[in-house]
């Protein structure tokens, strides 16, 4: 029995990054004896196990066939015979199909270490075509280490989006790795690299027909409304936003596509006209519910909050608190806001532009919250219908009193 570290790990020992998981492959048992040596199975029909002690997965080295179209029509054959290349053979990457024995030597038979050197995601072999998963991982590595598709990997998953493999995939693998990208160090690289080869078409087309686009120059240097998503994804990325506030970026701008070809440049309506397809897109791939609120929240009000500086009513402040539940939720509120930053930043030559609305709306926010709603409710107990309007009142009151802190930036917005 030969034990060998694989994937991964490998892969980012020699990138000199931190390992994290650790997965291995034995060559020349069966699961009998594993079993016999304490392993713990997992799955029925799966030849993998967890380690006694350490409970790092143990893989037996397999082959796979494809059965059926999709990410799950295989079939694995896991025996004594089967040798470490072939196991590593039906990996994605070559950068993902090197090995390392109890040693430390690397066992490399395609060449994944030259391609790490040169920064290249290339396939192993034409198997690759056969788990349209991959096509989501190979642009999440390329979001990941900044790393360019060879030419001929490009190609092999335009023939695998042509033959309709990609329309197999189901929700939970389409947003699990989806996620996982956006989460990366340059999520925008994911997809241009899914665009390139045609699956952005049928996994995100709200997204990709934002791409030719136009909007007005003097608010948008870089006029696609596509190249504005990916500006303000990766400036959410850049400033570290979390999951949920980097989703929303992306497809906050959805309505842009649906705006009238006769008031274009101009995007006049476009949050309103936005909600159906980010509900569209949240129900195809089963967004959870934190990111899908808060996208749909974004795509809705982002306008209003950019030009919150020009409203000078306390109550219309006030309102907009209330329509987005930040009183209730002022976390939620906060990252709505963030994404409002990447949107004003993700704009070319404005990446560091100052967005006091921001800041202007967290200041009222806590203003309105200052307000003690348990006394208003006794001191108005025997008149149990006025209260909610004598709250409004007492926070109104608050934020317009707060408002006289800003006046510098009231003024430049009239």
């Amino acid at each position: 029995m030969q034990i060998y570290l694989v994937g991964g790990a490998v892969r980012d020992r020699l990138l000199g990054l931190e390992v994290k998981d650790r997965d291995w492959v034995v060559v020349g048992t069966d699961a009998d004896h594993l079993l016999q040596q304490g392993f713990q199975p997992v799955g029925k029909d799966f030849p993998v196990f967890l380690h006694p002690t350490t409970h790092e997965e143990y893989a037996l080295a397999r082959t796979e066939r494809k059965t059926g179209k999709g990410y799950a029509g295989f079939a694995f054959h896991a025996d004594k015979s089967v040798t470490l290349e072939q196991d590593l053979l039906r990996r994605d990457l070559t950068i993902n199909a090197m090995a390392q024995d109890e040693q430390g030597n690397l066992i490399d038979p395609f060449h994944g270490q030259s391609d790490l050197q040169n920064k290249i995601l290339r396939h192993v072999s034409p198997a690759f075509a056969e788990d349209p998963v991959r096509i989501l991982r190979t642009a999440r590595f390329a979001a990941r280490y900044g790393f360019t598709v060879a030419p001929e990997t490009m190609q092999l998953m335009r023939d695998m989006v042509a033959a309709g493999e990609v329309d197999a995939l189901v929700a939970e693998r389409v947003w699990q790795e989806f996620a996982k990208g956006l989460m990366e160090h340059n999520p925008r690289q994911m997809i241009e690299i899914l665009r390139e080869c045609g699956a952005l078409h049928v996994l995100l087309p709200e997204v990709d027909v934002l791409f030719g686009v136009p909007q007005r120059a003097e608010f948008h240097p870089e006029i696609c409304s596509g190249e504005h998503t990916l500006l303000v994804l990766q400036r959410a990325a850049d400033l570290n936003f979390r999951l949920p506030e980097r989703y929303a970026a992306l497809v906050h701008d959805l309505g842009k596509a649906l705006t009238p070809k006769d008031i274009l440049p101009k995007h006049i309506g476009h949050d309103e006209r936005g909600i159906t397809p980010v509900r569209a897109v949240n129900a195809r791939w089963r967004v959870p519910k934190n990111c899908a609120e808060l996208a749909e929240l974004v795509c809705q009000f982002h306008i209003r909050i950019h030009q919150i500086g020009k409203t000078k009513k306390p109550a219309k402040i006030l309102n907009l608190l209330k329509e987005v539940d930040a009183i209730r939720r002022p976390e939620r509120f906060q990252a709505a806001l963030n994404v409002c930053v990447a949107d004003m930043q993700g704009r070319l030559g404005r990446e560091t532009a100052a967005y006091p609305q921001r800041d202007y709306l967290l200041a009222m926010l806590a203003a309105a919250m200052s307000v003690n709603t348990a006394d208003i409710a006794k001191q108005f107990a025997d008149k149990p219908k006025v209260i909610a309007e004598q709250i409004d009142r007492a926070r109104s009151n608050a934020i317009a009193a707060e408002m006289e802190n800003w006046h510098d930036f009231l003024n430049l917005n009239h």
